[in-house]
Protein backbone atom coordinates (compact mmCIF):
# COMPACT_ATOMS: atom_id res chain seq x y z
CA UNK A 1 0.00 0.00 0.00
CA UNK A 2 2.37 2.43 0.79
CA UNK A 3 4.35 1.50 -2.31
CA UNK A 4 1.42 2.10 -4.25
CA UNK A 5 1.02 5.47 -2.74
CA UNK A 6 4.35 6.71 -3.29
CA UNK A 7 3.80 5.85 -7.02
CA UNK A 8 0.83 7.63 -7.01
CA UNK A 9 2.63 10.42 -5.34
CA UNK A 10 4.97 10.70 -8.07
CA UNK A 11 2.53 10.62 -10.89
CA UNK A 12 0.95 13.20 -9.04
CA UNK A 13 3.65 15.76 -8.81
CA UNK A 14 4.73 14.80 -12.78
CA UNK A 15 1.63 16.02 -13.68
CA UNK A 16 1.62 18.79 -11.72
CA UNK A 17 5.56 19.76 -12.83
CA UNK A 18 4.52 18.49 -16.63
CA UNK A 19 1.67 21.12 -16.00
CA UNK A 20 3.65 24.12 -15.24
CA UNK A 21 6.67 23.54 -17.30
CA UNK A 22 3.51 24.08 -20.13
CA UNK A 23 2.00 27.17 -18.46
CA UNK A 24 5.34 28.59 -18.56
CA UNK A 25 5.65 27.86 -22.10
CA UNK A 26 2.75 29.15 -23.21
CA UNK A 27 3.35 32.63 -21.07
CA UNK A 28 7.11 32.62 -22.20
CA UNK A 29 5.86 32.17 -25.96
CA UNK A 30 3.25 34.93 -25.32
CA UNK A 31 5.69 37.68 -24.48
CA UNK A 32 7.36 40.18 -26.76
CA UNK A 33 10.90 39.18 -28.28
CA UNK A 34 13.57 40.44 -26.04
CA UNK A 35 15.53 43.10 -27.80
CA UNK A 36 19.17 42.70 -28.60
CA UNK A 37 21.72 44.32 -26.25
CA UNK A 38 24.60 45.87 -27.97
CA UNK A 39 27.50 45.33 -27.03
CA UNK A 40 28.93 48.28 -24.06
CA UNK A 41 32.11 50.21 -26.01
CA UNK A 42 33.92 52.83 -23.92
CA UNK A 43 34.30 56.46 -25.46
CA UNK A 44 37.40 56.19 -27.37
CA UNK A 45 36.94 52.74 -28.53
CA UNK A 46 38.65 51.27 -25.99
CA UNK A 47 39.08 47.54 -25.21
CA UNK A 48 36.74 46.55 -22.12
CA UNK A 49 39.14 44.36 -19.43
CA UNK A 50 39.75 40.42 -20.38
CA UNK A 51 37.35 37.76 -18.43
CA UNK A 52 39.62 36.33 -15.64
CA UNK A 53 40.22 33.53 -17.33
CA UNK A 54 41.59 35.22 -20.64
CA UNK A 55 44.26 37.26 -18.23
CA UNK A 56 46.65 34.88 -18.48
CA UNK A 57 47.15 34.68 -22.45
CA UNK A 58 47.02 37.81 -23.03
CA UNK A 59 49.37 39.37 -20.59
CA UNK A 60 52.27 39.86 -23.24
CA UNK A 61 49.54 41.55 -25.64
CA UNK A 62 48.99 43.96 -23.19
CA UNK A 63 52.39 44.87 -22.06
CA UNK A 64 53.21 44.87 -25.77
CA UNK A 65 50.37 47.35 -26.42
CA UNK A 66 51.41 49.71 -23.54
CA UNK A 67 54.10 50.46 -25.33
CA UNK A 68 53.41 50.43 -28.40
CA UNK A 69 50.66 52.95 -27.93
CA UNK A 70 53.41 55.68 -27.49
CA UNK A 71 54.39 54.99 -31.46
CA UNK A 72 50.61 54.62 -32.63
CA UNK A 73 48.74 57.31 -30.91
CA UNK A 74 45.90 59.18 -32.53
CA UNK A 75 46.61 62.60 -34.04
CA UNK A 76 46.07 65.30 -31.46
CA UNK A 77 43.26 68.01 -31.74
CA UNK A 78 40.07 68.13 -30.21
CA UNK A 79 41.71 66.88 -26.78
CA UNK A 80 44.93 66.12 -25.06
CA UNK A 81 46.76 62.72 -25.11
CA UNK A 82 46.70 63.46 -21.32
CA UNK A 83 43.24 63.67 -20.93
CA UNK A 84 42.32 60.68 -23.16
CA UNK A 85 44.44 58.54 -20.55
CA UNK A 86 47.67 58.27 -22.05
CA UNK A 87 50.26 57.06 -19.41
CA UNK A 88 52.05 60.18 -17.97
CA UNK A 89 54.98 57.77 -17.02
CA UNK A 90 55.50 57.04 -21.09
CA UNK A 91 55.32 60.52 -21.72
CA UNK A 92 58.34 61.39 -19.36
CA UNK A 93 60.19 58.54 -20.70
CA UNK A 94 59.45 60.21 -24.30
CA UNK A 95 60.55 63.47 -22.44
CA UNK A 96 63.96 62.04 -21.31
CA UNK A 97 64.63 60.66 -24.87
CA UNK A 98 63.90 64.16 -26.48
CA UNK A 99 66.29 65.83 -24.42
CA UNK A 100 68.77 62.99 -24.80
CA UNK A 101 68.73 63.70 -28.86
CA UNK A 102 68.40 67.62 -28.93
CA UNK A 103 71.90 67.61 -26.87
CA UNK A 104 73.02 64.90 -28.81
CA UNK A 105 72.80 66.47 -31.88
CA UNK A 106 73.06 70.15 -30.80
CA UNK A 107 76.52 69.24 -29.67
CA UNK A 108 78.39 68.69 -32.71
CA UNK A 109 76.14 70.99 -34.44
CA UNK A 110 78.00 73.81 -32.28
CA UNK A 111 81.08 73.02 -33.04
CA UNK A 112 80.28 73.63 -36.78
CA UNK A 113 78.74 76.81 -35.71
CA UNK A 114 81.71 77.58 -33.69
CA UNK A 115 83.75 76.84 -36.80
CA UNK A 116 81.82 79.01 -39.27
CA UNK A 117 80.98 81.88 -37.06
CA UNK A 118 84.07 84.38 -38.04
CA UNK A 119 83.36 83.89 -41.42
CA UNK A 120 79.70 84.67 -41.08
CA UNK A 121 79.91 88.12 -38.78
CA UNK A 122 82.56 89.78 -41.49
CA UNK A 123 80.27 88.57 -44.68
CA UNK A 124 76.53 88.11 -42.68
CA UNK A 125 76.43 89.66 -40.05
CA UNK A 126 72.89 90.06 -39.37
CA UNK A 127 70.94 87.75 -41.38
CA UNK A 128 73.77 84.84 -40.31
CA UNK A 129 71.92 82.30 -42.49
CA UNK A 130 74.85 80.10 -42.13
CA UNK A 131 74.40 79.99 -38.36
CA UNK A 132 70.53 79.55 -39.00
CA UNK A 133 70.58 76.32 -41.56
CA UNK A 134 72.65 74.74 -38.55
CA UNK A 135 69.50 75.85 -36.47
CA UNK A 136 67.05 74.00 -38.87
CA UNK A 137 69.13 71.08 -39.41
CA UNK A 138 69.08 70.53 -35.14
CA UNK A 139 65.89 71.64 -34.89
CA UNK A 140 64.67 69.00 -38.07
CA UNK A 141 66.82 66.21 -36.34
CA UNK A 142 65.76 66.35 -33.29
CA UNK A 143 61.67 66.24 -34.00
CA UNK A 144 61.99 63.84 -36.41
CA UNK A 145 61.96 60.72 -33.79
CA UNK A 146 59.07 62.63 -32.19
CA UNK A 147 56.31 64.29 -34.20
CA UNK A 148 55.51 64.94 -37.51
CA UNK A 149 55.14 68.86 -38.72
CA UNK A 150 52.54 69.28 -41.48
CA UNK A 151 52.82 73.28 -42.80
CA UNK A 152 49.99 74.63 -45.16
CA UNK A 153 49.99 78.56 -46.46
CA UNK A 154 53.65 78.80 -47.46
CA UNK A 155 52.53 80.32 -50.37
CA UNK A 156 51.73 83.26 -47.77
CA UNK A 157 55.55 83.74 -47.00
CA UNK A 158 57.38 86.93 -48.10
CA UNK A 159 60.71 86.12 -50.42
CA UNK A 160 63.36 85.08 -48.15
CA UNK A 161 65.20 88.29 -49.18
CA UNK A 162 62.43 90.23 -48.15
CA UNK A 163 62.84 90.97 -43.76
CA UNK A 164 59.36 90.67 -42.04
CA UNK A 165 57.54 90.33 -38.43
CA UNK A 166 57.06 86.97 -38.05
CA UNK A 167 54.05 86.30 -35.23
CA UNK A 168 52.87 83.08 -33.39
CA UNK A 169 50.51 81.97 -30.51
CA UNK A 170 52.51 80.54 -27.83
CA UNK A 171 51.70 77.26 -25.99
CA UNK A 172 54.74 75.39 -25.49
CA UNK A 173 58.81 75.04 -25.33
CA UNK A 174 58.25 72.83 -29.08
CA UNK A 175 56.94 75.86 -30.53
CA UNK A 176 61.08 76.99 -31.85
CA UNK A 177 61.54 73.62 -32.68
CA UNK A 178 58.61 73.46 -34.88
CA UNK A 179 58.74 76.96 -36.44
CA UNK A 180 62.37 76.47 -37.95
CA UNK A 181 60.98 73.79 -40.32
CA UNK A 182 59.81 77.28 -42.08
CA UNK A 183 63.63 77.77 -43.24
CA UNK A 184 63.33 81.59 -42.64
CA UNK A 185 66.28 82.88 -41.18
CA UNK A 186 64.76 84.55 -38.33
CA UNK A 187 65.28 86.12 -34.89
CA UNK A 188 63.88 85.46 -32.13
CA UNK A 189 63.52 87.31 -28.76
CA UNK A 190 64.03 85.16 -25.60
CA UNK A 191 64.66 85.52 -21.68
CA UNK A 192 68.22 86.34 -20.88
CA UNK A 193 68.35 82.90 -18.73
CA UNK A 194 67.62 80.91 -21.87
CA UNK A 195 70.79 82.21 -23.59
CA UNK A 196 73.11 80.49 -20.12
CA UNK A 197 71.63 76.86 -21.38
CA UNK A 198 75.09 75.21 -22.33
CA UNK A 199 75.01 74.27 -26.10
CA UNK A 200 71.57 75.40 -26.87
CA UNK A 201 71.50 78.70 -25.40
CA UNK A 202 75.44 79.42 -26.79
CA UNK A 203 73.79 78.87 -30.16
CA UNK A 204 71.18 80.85 -29.76
CA UNK A 205 73.67 83.62 -29.04
CA UNK A 206 75.93 82.69 -32.30
CA UNK A 207 72.55 82.81 -34.35
CA UNK A 208 72.38 86.66 -33.34
CA UNK A 209 69.00 85.93 -31.27
CA UNK A 210 67.58 88.87 -29.51
CA UNK A 211 68.06 88.97 -25.63
CA UNK A 212 65.23 90.35 -23.16
CA UNK A 213 64.92 90.87 -19.45
CA UNK A 214 60.65 90.82 -19.42
CA UNK A 215 61.10 92.75 -16.23
CA UNK A 216 63.13 95.42 -17.16
CA UNK A 217 61.53 98.13 -19.03
CA UNK A 218 64.97 99.61 -20.24
CA UNK A 219 65.91 95.74 -21.21
CA UNK A 220 62.28 95.82 -23.09
CA UNK A 221 63.31 98.94 -24.84
CA UNK A 222 66.65 97.94 -25.67
CA UNK A 223 65.48 94.66 -27.51
CA UNK A 224 62.51 96.38 -29.54
CA UNK A 225 65.98 98.75 -30.71
CA UNK A 226 67.23 95.60 -31.75
CA UNK A 227 64.90 94.09 -33.63
CA UNK A 228 64.20 97.49 -35.53
CA UNK A 229 67.85 97.52 -36.51
CA UNK A 230 67.91 93.93 -37.82
CA UNK A 231 65.02 94.62 -40.11
CA UNK A 232 66.33 97.53 -41.43
CA UNK A 233 69.40 95.53 -42.16
CA UNK A 234 67.20 93.01 -44.10
CA UNK A 235 66.52 90.10 -41.35
CA UNK A 236 63.61 89.17 -40.12
CA UNK A 237 62.19 88.50 -36.67
CA UNK A 238 59.83 86.35 -34.68
CA UNK A 239 58.00 87.95 -31.94
CA UNK A 240 55.30 85.86 -29.50
CA UNK A 241 53.03 88.82 -28.82
CA UNK A 242 51.49 87.01 -25.99
CA UNK A 243 54.68 87.34 -23.64
CA UNK A 244 54.79 84.35 -22.81
CA UNK A 245 53.82 80.54 -22.94
CA UNK A 246 50.15 80.11 -22.46
CA UNK A 247 49.25 78.39 -18.53
CA UNK A 248 45.98 77.43 -19.40
CA UNK A 249 46.34 76.35 -23.51
CA UNK A 250 44.52 79.36 -24.56
CA UNK A 251 45.34 82.21 -27.12
CA UNK A 252 45.83 85.51 -25.13
CA UNK A 253 46.16 89.04 -25.55
CA UNK A 254 48.66 90.60 -27.92
CA UNK A 255 50.91 93.01 -26.95
CA UNK A 256 51.65 95.90 -29.05
CA UNK A 257 55.65 95.85 -28.95
CA UNK A 258 56.00 93.26 -32.24
CA UNK A 259 53.47 95.63 -34.17
CA UNK A 260 54.99 99.03 -33.43
CA UNK A 261 58.39 97.68 -34.14
CA UNK A 262 56.69 96.66 -38.05
CA UNK A 263 55.05 99.83 -38.62
CA UNK A 264 58.02 101.62 -37.84
CA UNK A 265 59.77 99.58 -40.22
CA UNK A 266 57.27 99.35 -42.44
CA UNK A 267 57.37 95.60 -43.12
CA UNK A 268 54.53 93.11 -43.20
CA UNK A 269 53.47 90.89 -40.42
CA UNK A 270 53.01 87.28 -40.87
CA UNK A 271 50.51 85.42 -39.01
CA UNK A 272 51.10 81.57 -37.70
CA UNK A 273 49.33 79.72 -35.84
CA UNK A 274 50.56 76.41 -34.05
CA UNK A 275 48.04 73.58 -33.52
CA UNK A 276 49.35 70.69 -31.72
CA UNK A 277 52.16 71.54 -29.96
CA UNK A 278 50.70 72.30 -26.21
CA UNK A 279 49.23 68.80 -26.14
CA UNK A 280 52.58 67.25 -26.84
CA UNK A 281 54.53 68.88 -24.42
CA UNK A 282 52.18 71.45 -21.93
CA UNK A 283 53.32 74.60 -20.62
CA UNK A 284 55.05 74.12 -16.87
CA UNK A 285 55.09 70.26 -17.91
CA UNK A 286 58.25 70.34 -20.19
CA UNK A 287 59.78 66.92 -18.84
CA UNK A 288 56.47 65.32 -20.57
CA UNK A 289 56.20 64.80 -24.14
CA UNK A 290 53.06 62.85 -25.45
CA UNK A 291 52.76 61.39 -29.28
CA UNK A 292 50.73 63.36 -31.73
CA UNK A 293 50.94 65.92 -34.74
CA UNK A 294 51.69 69.38 -35.13
CA UNK A 295 50.66 71.46 -37.69
CA UNK A 296 51.79 75.24 -39.22
CA UNK A 297 49.39 77.21 -40.33
CA UNK A 298 50.80 80.49 -42.13
CA UNK A 299 48.24 83.38 -42.55
CA UNK A 300 48.51 86.20 -45.58
CA UNK A 301 50.89 88.67 -44.37
CA UNK A 302 49.25 91.43 -42.94
CA UNK A 303 50.35 95.05 -44.90
CA UNK A 304 52.50 97.55 -43.07
CA UNK A 305 50.58 100.46 -41.61
CA UNK A 306 49.97 101.64 -37.98
CA UNK A 307 50.14 99.26 -34.66
CA UNK A 308 47.36 98.94 -34.08
CA UNK A 309 45.56 97.86 -37.20
CA UNK A 310 48.43 95.23 -37.80
CA UNK A 311 47.87 94.20 -34.38
CA UNK A 312 44.11 93.49 -34.86
CA UNK A 313 44.56 92.03 -38.16
CA UNK A 314 47.12 89.29 -36.91
CA UNK A 315 45.48 88.56 -34.06
CA UNK A 316 42.06 87.48 -35.91
CA UNK A 317 44.03 85.69 -38.74
CA UNK A 318 46.05 83.59 -36.04
CA UNK A 319 42.80 83.25 -33.94
CA UNK A 320 40.62 81.92 -37.14
CA UNK A 321 42.81 78.63 -37.14
CA UNK A 322 42.11 78.06 -33.06
CA UNK A 323 38.96 76.03 -31.88
CA UNK A 324 36.55 78.48 -30.19
CA UNK A 325 37.59 77.18 -26.74
CA UNK A 326 41.01 77.74 -27.56
CA UNK A 327 40.67 81.72 -27.39
CA UNK A 328 40.75 83.50 -23.91
CA UNK A 329 37.58 85.55 -23.23
CA UNK A 330 37.86 88.39 -20.66
CA UNK A 331 35.57 86.11 -17.90
CA UNK A 332 39.69 84.25 -18.32
CA UNK A 333 40.94 87.25 -17.19
CA UNK A 334 42.53 88.30 -20.68
CA UNK A 335 41.14 90.98 -22.88
CA UNK A 336 41.45 90.28 -26.77
CA UNK A 337 44.00 92.84 -27.39
CA UNK A 338 45.76 95.72 -25.33
CA UNK A 339 48.39 97.85 -25.23
CA UNK A 340 51.93 96.48 -24.15
CA UNK A 341 55.74 95.39 -24.32
CA UNK A 342 57.47 93.17 -25.88
CA UNK A 343 57.27 89.34 -26.05
CA UNK A 344 59.36 86.86 -24.18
Amino acid sequence: MKQGARIGHELTSGASCRARTLRCTTIAASLPPRPAIAPFVRPGNAALPLPRQAHTSSTVVCKSATFAAAAAFPQVNDGSPASRGFPSWIAAVRGICFYLTTFAFATPLFLVMLAVYPFVMVLDKYRRRGEHVVNNIWAKLTTLFYYPVKISGLENLPPSNQPAVFISNHQSFLDIYTLFHLNRDFKFISKTSNFLIPIIGWSMFLTGHVMINRVDRRSQLECLKACGQLLKNGASVLFFPEGTRSKDGKMHAFKKGAFSVAAKAKVPVVPITLLGTGDLMPNSKEYLLYPGKVEVIIHPAVAPSDADTMMTSAYKAVASSLDPSKIATEDDGSAVLQSGDVSE
